[in-house]
Protein backbone atom coordinates (compact mmCIF):
# COMPACT_ATOMS: atom_id res chain seq x y z
CA UNK A 1 0.00 0.00 0.00
CA UNK A 2 1.44 3.65 -1.32
CA UNK A 3 2.49 5.69 1.74
CA UNK A 4 0.27 8.78 2.88
CA UNK A 5 1.93 12.09 3.29
CA UNK A 6 0.80 15.65 3.87
CA UNK A 7 4.02 16.97 1.80
CA UNK A 8 2.71 19.75 -0.61
CA UNK A 9 6.20 20.65 -2.21
CA UNK A 10 9.52 18.73 -3.62
CA UNK A 11 11.41 20.23 -0.67
CA UNK A 12 8.65 18.44 1.59
CA UNK A 13 9.25 14.99 -0.34
CA UNK A 14 13.13 15.30 -0.30
CA UNK A 15 12.92 15.62 3.46
CA UNK A 16 10.17 12.58 4.70
CA UNK A 17 12.19 10.46 6.09
CA UNK A 18 12.50 6.77 4.32
CA UNK A 19 9.09 4.57 4.92
CA UNK A 20 10.80 0.98 6.08
CA UNK A 21 13.28 2.39 8.11
CA UNK A 22 12.30 0.81 11.22
CA UNK A 23 13.00 -2.53 12.79
CA UNK A 24 12.52 -5.13 15.43
CA UNK A 25 14.80 -6.29 17.99
CA UNK A 26 14.99 -9.13 20.73
CA UNK A 27 17.63 -8.22 23.36
CA UNK A 28 18.72 -11.41 25.51
CA UNK A 29 19.53 -9.85 28.80
CA UNK A 30 22.20 -11.04 30.98
CA UNK A 31 19.29 -12.87 33.30
CA UNK A 32 18.13 -14.73 30.46
CA UNK A 33 15.19 -12.55 29.94
CA UNK A 34 14.28 -11.56 26.30
CA UNK A 35 12.67 -7.89 25.75
CA UNK A 36 11.07 -6.75 22.38
CA UNK A 37 11.21 -3.77 21.04
CA UNK A 38 11.36 -1.22 18.02
CA UNK A 39 13.77 1.26 16.65
CA UNK A 40 15.02 3.33 13.72
CA UNK A 41 18.50 3.27 14.76
CA UNK A 42 19.26 0.14 16.37
CA UNK A 43 22.99 1.22 18.02
CA UNK A 44 22.16 4.11 19.34
CA UNK A 45 19.11 2.33 21.14
CA UNK A 46 21.21 -0.47 21.87
CA UNK A 47 23.69 2.25 23.56
CA UNK A 48 20.50 3.94 25.58
CA UNK A 49 19.79 0.66 26.50
CA UNK A 50 23.25 -0.30 27.89
CA UNK A 51 23.98 3.30 29.83
CA UNK A 52 20.64 2.86 31.27
CA UNK A 53 19.02 5.57 29.17
CA UNK A 54 16.56 3.03 27.70
CA UNK A 55 13.87 0.82 28.68
CA UNK A 56 13.92 0.66 32.52
CA UNK A 57 13.33 -2.87 32.38
CA UNK A 58 16.79 -2.85 31.77
CA UNK A 59 17.65 -1.75 35.64
CA UNK A 60 16.87 -5.23 36.62
CA UNK A 61 17.97 -7.01 33.47
CA UNK A 62 21.17 -5.77 31.86
CA UNK A 63 21.23 -6.22 28.58
CA UNK A 64 23.48 -8.84 27.19
CA UNK A 65 23.15 -9.50 23.61
CA UNK A 66 20.88 -8.17 20.66
CA UNK A 67 19.92 -12.06 19.35
CA UNK A 68 17.27 -11.32 16.54
CA UNK A 69 16.19 -8.09 14.58
CA UNK A 70 13.89 -7.89 11.50
CA UNK A 71 14.08 -4.93 8.83
CA UNK A 72 12.52 -2.93 6.64
CA UNK A 73 9.20 -1.99 8.78
CA UNK A 74 7.41 1.44 9.06
CA UNK A 75 6.75 2.67 12.28
CA UNK A 76 3.01 1.15 12.59
CA UNK A 77 4.20 -2.54 11.00
CA UNK A 78 7.11 -2.46 13.59
CA UNK A 79 5.02 -1.80 16.39
CA UNK A 80 2.30 -4.45 15.23
CA UNK A 81 4.96 -7.02 15.05
CA UNK A 82 6.43 -6.16 18.08
CA UNK A 83 2.72 -6.91 19.88
CA UNK A 84 2.71 -9.92 17.99
CA UNK A 85 5.98 -10.99 19.29
CA UNK A 86 5.14 -10.09 22.93
CA UNK A 87 2.45 -12.80 22.52
CA UNK A 88 4.38 -15.26 22.74
CA UNK A 89 5.35 -17.93 24.49
CA UNK A 90 9.36 -18.21 25.47
CA UNK A 91 9.32 -21.44 23.61
CA UNK A 92 7.76 -19.61 20.57
CA UNK A 93 10.44 -16.77 20.73
CA UNK A 94 13.34 -19.11 21.42
CA UNK A 95 11.95 -20.85 18.13
CA UNK A 96 12.03 -17.70 16.27
CA UNK A 97 15.55 -16.66 17.22
CA UNK A 98 17.01 -19.92 16.09
CA UNK A 99 14.78 -20.23 12.80
CA UNK A 100 16.11 -16.92 11.73
CA UNK A 101 19.98 -16.46 10.54
CA UNK A 102 20.89 -13.79 13.14
CA UNK A 103 24.00 -13.66 14.83
CA UNK A 104 23.87 -12.47 18.18
CA UNK A 105 25.53 -9.16 18.64
CA UNK A 106 27.25 -8.10 21.46
CA UNK A 107 25.77 -4.55 23.17
CA UNK A 108 28.93 -2.45 23.95
CA UNK A 109 29.17 0.03 26.47
CA UNK A 110 29.58 2.61 23.84
CA UNK A 111 27.78 3.01 20.60
CA UNK A 112 31.32 2.58 18.60
CA UNK A 113 32.05 -0.60 20.09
Amino acid sequence: MPAVSNATSLTDWITLPPPQDWCVYIIETTTGHFYTGITNNLPRRAHQHRTGRGAKYFRLHPPKAVVWTETEHTRSSASQREYAIKQLSRQQKRRLISDTQTHPITIPATPEG
